[in-house]
């Protein structure tokens, strides 16, 4: 039998004692294994399938695998589950309520993100760039310094950095941006990522990240009218595919049709607009949906060169070589709109020899409308040419 006992620094339950003294085998990691008293033979959990596996083969009697806080939240449970053991679970306190605990948050309405490693840093980042209040459990390579880092400067947010929660060093500190680059952290396993201007509207039913929005490819009432019609977004919006985790680019963003769709969807989004007129625009558009939108006003494609590396891009207006530009920064998928097909040979060209795949489609809506006499008939409006491009992946 294996049992797997959760510790959060507390006096351990009467049922948890009894199953460590019957424990023939005791696996966990060194922190929590050197905080107990044990009588049973103790293991390192660096090697856990492989001591278990031989330990079981043997016969050897009952084990036990110790876990921080909750080990059926990211934790030891989904390792031994896939490995085809079903564990007798006894669960502390995980982190995270600890954290939001002590910090004196409520986190029905938090993300909560447990990065593998520094490869998912990015994914984190954009989490906490898109939703007003994450929990990040700290990784080798993801932890306050290296979140702050990729925050700064466009995203304002605080941090909340718990260390060592539990434990004789436990430590709660509230951290701008710019300290947590700089100072030393000691033992530091949750980071929580606040937005300090966000005003919840309501109480939600659901935790952690809400439903999408009950309608996209929204009509747009003037006076932001949108550049582009419904029919024509909704095909974009399709190719981008934006999701939780994802930083989409809105190039020639307009009044912002394209990136705030984006972040109804969950997505972290950036806008590069020149024109001041349509930033306002913008930013009305993002007050009244209730998103987050980074704007950065300025001139594609210089303007693009500092921003981090997106997933998905969308270019509403600019040249060739702004597509280009975008195409180099090796987004997944690459979305442009073109007012005539004499440009769509140009870009199908020009993103092939930058190692895209690319096709294109012509989308032409006809609304249907009612006339003086009831009677009824068809307006069209003009066509889009719309290119969709994906990296070419070569054998």
């Amino acid at each position: 039998m294996i049992t797997v006992v959760g510790w959060d620094g507390s006096e351990l339950s009467a049922r948890a004692i009894d199953r460590l003294h019957e424990a023939r085998l005791v696996v966990g990691p060194d922190a929590v294994i050197g905080r107990l008293a044990l009588t049973a033979p103790t293991v390192a959990d660096h090697r856990l399938l492989e001591t278990l596996d031989d330990h079981l083969e043997q016969g050897e009697g009952p084990a036990v695998v110790l876990a921080e806080g909750d080990p059926g939240f990211f934790g030891v449970v989904r390792t031994l589950r896939a490995h085809g053991l079903k564990p007798d679970v006894l669960p502390a306190t995980s982190l995270i309520t600890r954290a939001f605990a002590c910090a004196g948050l409520n986190w029905e309405d938090a993300l909560v993100v447990a990065p593998s490693g520094p490869h998912q840093l990015n994914r984190a980042v954009n989490a906490c760039r898109a939703h007003h209040k994450v929990a990040v459990l700290v990784t080798p390579g993801v932890g306050p310094g290296e979140l702050a880092r990729e925050l700064a400067p466009t995203t304002p947010r605080s941090l909340i950095v718990c260390e060592d929660l539990g434990g004789p060093g436990q430590r709660v500190v509230d951290s701008r941006l710019g300290e947590a680059t700089t100072r030393p952290w000691k033992d530091p396993e949750v980071v929580l990522v606040v937005d300090p201007l966000h005003r919840p509207k309501a109480p939600g039913w659901v935790a952690g990240a809400q439903p999408g929005p009950p309608e996209w490819a929204l009509e747009w009432a003037p006076p932001l009218e949108s550049r582009l019609p419904p029919e024509v977004r909704a095909f974009v919006l399709a190719k981008l595919g934006p999701r939780l985790g994802d930083l989409v680019w809105d190039v020639g963003a307009g009044s912002g049709e394209i990136g705030v769709e984006c972040a109804r969807l969950g997505a972290a989004v950036v806008a590069v607009e020149r024109d001041q007129d349509a930033c306002a625009r913008l930013r009305a558009r993002v007050l009244e949906h209730g998103v987050k939108v980074a704007l950065t006003r300025g001139q594609a494609p210089p303007a693009l060169e500092p921003l981090p590396d997106p997933d998905a891009v969308f270019v509403g207006g600019g040249g060739t070589d702004v597509i280009v530009a975008c195409a180099a920064r090796r987004p997944r998928s690459l979305v442009c709109a073109l007012k005539t097909v004499e440009r769509v040979s140009a870009v199908l060209d020009r993103l092939r020899e930058h190692g895209y795949r690319a096709e294109g489609s012509q989308i032409l809506a006809a609304k249907l409308v009612i006339g003086p006499d009831g009677s009824h008939s068809l307006t069209a409006a003009d066509p889009v040419f719309v290119v969709h491009a994906t990296p070419a992946h070569t054998a």
